[in-house]
């Protein structure tokens, strides 16, 4: 199939370290696929959704026994599922997608949803930005999670990060009105570009507005140590008090949903601060 160069051009927000899956992968993901690993044909990329293709969800998860009717929760970027697979088993009256891009990732998360009998969770393989752009419908999807996604961390690279002001406004269009957008990242200088887009879209509202600001902010403890570049063991140049001070706080409480998986462990391990957003879709 010829390829759409200008396509091709559009910065990802990931890249596949490797795609190759080692034979009890590739039996996990045989077993699974058109169950629950959903069979999406794709375009010009392997992660890209074929033009015309759709899915009726409510039947697709009325197919094990399950409520096609259940609200929908999306986590982008499941990686082998310890929290959204906890989230389901926790929840069997909700419906989950978890949306991941590496097959060896996708593999383990099909196995670990077969393996513990959840009939309430599919798992994606493909883009995210190509779900909501071609699988999800408008007001669809009952919260948006994404938790602990690339940082990108050379400015050079940044436009490659997921949340970006395109990105809100995919999000605004498939989160019901009074849905959740949940989010969380080690990494300040992520956190604070999160906090900026999301909020400068009149589609969301902070419900944690002003709250965690000053010496209670993870972003002023990040600054007073430069906790960031101390957890890679590069150089610190840490702020006085007066310069470090978080004066805009909005940071979420941890959510509770959220277990603590073996990324976020080895994290908080080294020092680094978690930082949460909650985002509430306007009426």
């Amino acid at each position: 199939m010829p390829q759409d160069s200008a396509h091709l051009r559009k910065p990802l927000s990931f890249v596949r370290r490797s795609n190759k899956l080692k034979p009890s992968y590739q039996r996990s993901w045989d077993a699974a696929l058109g169950q629950e690993l959903l069979d999406v044909p794709h375009g010009d990329r392997d992660t890209s959704v074929a033009p015309g293709f759709s899915i009726d969800w409510e039947a697709e998860y009325s197919r094990f026994g399950g409520h096609g009717d259940a609200p929908l929760i999306v986590e982008i970027g499941s990686g082998s599922g310890e929290a959204v697979s906890a989230a389901a088993a926790n929840n069997p009256e909700t419906n989950f997608l978890a949306i991941e891009v590496y097959r060896p990732g996708a593999a383990q998360l099909a196995a670990r949803i077969r393996r513990e009998g959840l009939t309430n969770v599919r798992v994606a393989c493909i883009d995210a930005v190509e779900l909501m752009d071609h699988l999800l419908p408008a007001a669809s999807v009952a919260e948006l999670w994404i938790f602990f996604p690339d940082p990108w961390h050379k400015k050079k690279h940044n436009k490659r990060r997921l949340v970006q002001p395109a990105f809100v406004e995919k999000a605004a269009r498939v989160i019901a009105p009074g849905g959740r957008w949940r989010l969380a990242t080690d990494w300040s200088d992520y956190a604070v570009q999160m906090r900026e887009v999301i909020s400068a879209s009149s589609s969301f509202t902070n419900p944690h507005a002003g709250e965690r600001t000053g010496e209670e902010s993870a972003l002023t403890r990040v600054r007073l140590d430069d906790l960031d570049a101390r957890s890679l063991g590069k150089e610190t140049h840490p702020l006085p008090l007066e310069e470090a001070l978080d004066h805009e706080g909005g940071w979420a409480p941890r959510f509770e949903g959220r277990v603590l998986t073996d990324f976020e462990a080895k994290a908080l391990n080294v020092g680094r601060q978690i930082f949460d957003l909650t985002y509430l879709r306007s009426e």
